[in-house]
């Protein structure tokens, strides 16, 4: 992409804002790259214009674009911070700064190294979330040019992107991100199984989209009769995903129950519900199948409405009912705040607060000090697979899979947990290194004086619960 074409793509959605810096910053990245190229011979710039356009396509704002140009020539050429931000300003070369991995430190193992850089951007993240971004648009061009590299450090990346990378994107809510992500490492770590699904899928497609166009025609035609206004898409689930419910459920992919998906975008919360109340006239709901996620809205800012209806053959169609805003969300998710707009709608006052969670998260994991540690609690509390544990006054907490009555109990509250003696969970007493599941209600008994054990730390899966145990064991001068 040259510089004419990224500028204009930028000021298709941002035309009141001068774009001088975001073409000095193309030229400033494309000179200092001039010597290098990449692995598939290509001008090693190609890639730094790779990651602005993904950032232009999740539009994002300009000193972001301008740090996804650059975010390699500090790490790469001779540029020095001090010269970024002379000619960039503190914003930008803080962005580039934190995305910029450790070399002159000494590490006794790759893994430290890995475990090491992660810690830096993930604390950066705390600071300024746009660091995470730009490093998911990274990640996502060198995935799509894997094939350059040799097969060994295939594998490296393509672990490190499905165990790091892929679930960060979906705590994100950047879905669409993450289904890249995820079927790009399923293609370098099992090539066999990725050319057969890909196959099995491929010759399914025909017999899917005759169904979904008959259930389009006879949804167009129920709809007709309202001015609600409304688009249809259609939904299909990433190859990764489809082969991960083959593997959960030990079943072939021609077992697999895996519902058509049809998604119906509107221009208002109110047309939101008005579209299901017409669906639900016009098709039988499955009973037990609708979620709100628009009055409930997820911790990653997804929000929908969710049902599933039987469909003119009897088979289940799953569909999805928002607005083009909560659409964008769920396709970018946080990247979606960051989106040019002007007069009031650029104020965002939920934003602050729809970020809380995250930074608190990272808060806890800043606790950690040993930055192997602070990795494998990150993949932990990454992991997509979670389980959901209620109290016995059916409040819900989810928590990682593995986790115990402790780390349920310093989900539940600070005090509890610090306090906690036993646990009964479906009204029996449990040990508290019990594995919990899904479903399970947990009651947690306290005593005034009790503390939090060392041991404690042994059996915890979560890092809230990792955080306040070790942040008590500090304070009493007890080594953790």
């Amino acid at each position: 992409m040259d510089k004419r074409e990224l500028l204009q793509r930028f000021s298709a959605y941002a035309p009141l804002v001068d774009t001088d810096m975001l073409g000095k910053a193309y030229d400033y990245s494309a000179k200092s790259h001039a010597e290098q190229a990449r692995a598939s011979g290509e001008d090693y710039f190609s890639h730094c214009a790779a990651v602005a356009d993904s950032l232009i396509d999740w539009k994002m704002d300009l000193p972001t674009v301008c740090a996804g140009l650059l975010h390699d020539v500090i790490e790469d050429t001779s540029v020095t911070p001090e010269k970024l931000r002379q000619n960039f300003g503190e914003e930008i070369a803080k962005l580039v700064t934190a995305l910029t991995k450790l070399h002159k430190v000494q590490f006794s193992s790759r893994d430290d190294a890995q475990a090491e850089n992660w810690r830096r951007m993930i604390l950066a993240t705390a600071q300024d979330i746009r660091v995470i971004i730009i490093k998911l648009a990274d990640r996502l061009h060198n995935m799509q040019t894997i094939e350059y590299l040799t097969p060994e450090k295939q594998e490296r990346i393509a672990r490190e992107t499905i165990s790091l990378y892929a679930p960060l994107a979906h705590r994100l809510g950047m879905f669409e991100i993450k289904g890249q992500l995820e079927d790009l490492s399923f293609a370098v770590l099992h090539p066999e199984d990725f050319a057969d699904l890909e196959a099995k899928v491929r010759s399914r497609l025909p017999a899917r989209e005759a169904m979904l166009t008959e259930f389009r025609k006879m949804l167009e035609h129920a709809l007709s009769k309202s001015d609600v206004p409304h688009r249809i898409l259609a939904r299909s689930k990433n190859l990764h995903s489809i082969w991960g419910k083959m593997q959960r459920q030990k079943k072939p992919f021609e077992e697999i129950q895996d519902a058509l998906g049809v998604r119906l975008i509107t221009d208002s919360v109110a047309n939101c519900y008005a579209l299901l109340g017409l669906l639900h006239t016009h098709f039988q709901p499955v009973p037990d199948s609708f979620t709100d996620y628009i009055a409930h809205p997820k911790l990653n800012l997804y929000k929908s409405l969710h049902t599933t209806v039987v469909g003119p053959k009897g088979e289940y169609i799953e569909v999805q009912l928002r607005t083009e805003e909560m659409h964008r969300t769920a396709e970018y998710g946080i990247a979606a705040h960051w989106r040019y707009k002007t007069g009031e709608a650029a104020k965002d006052a939920h934003l602050e607060e729809k970020l809380n969670w995250l930074r608190q998260w990272i808060e806890w994991l800043q606790d950690l000090d040993s930055p192997r540690e602070f990795l494998d609690s990150l993949k932990t509390d990454l992991d997509l697979y979670q389980v959901f544990v209620f109290t016995p006054l059916g409040e819900v907490k989810a928590l990682p899979v593995g986790a115990t009555p402790i780390d349920f109990a310093f989900a539940v509250h600070t005090d509890i947990g610090q306090t906690c003696v036993g646990a009964r969970v479906n009204n029996k007493m449990v040990k508290l290194d019990t594995q919990l599941k899904s479903g399970d209600i947990c009651e947690i008994l306290t005593k005034k004086n009790s503390v939090p054990k060392k041991d404690w730390l042994k059996v915890v899966k979560s890092a809230r619960a990792r955080s306040k145990i070790r942040h008590y064991l500090r304070e009493k001068g007890i080594a953790a």
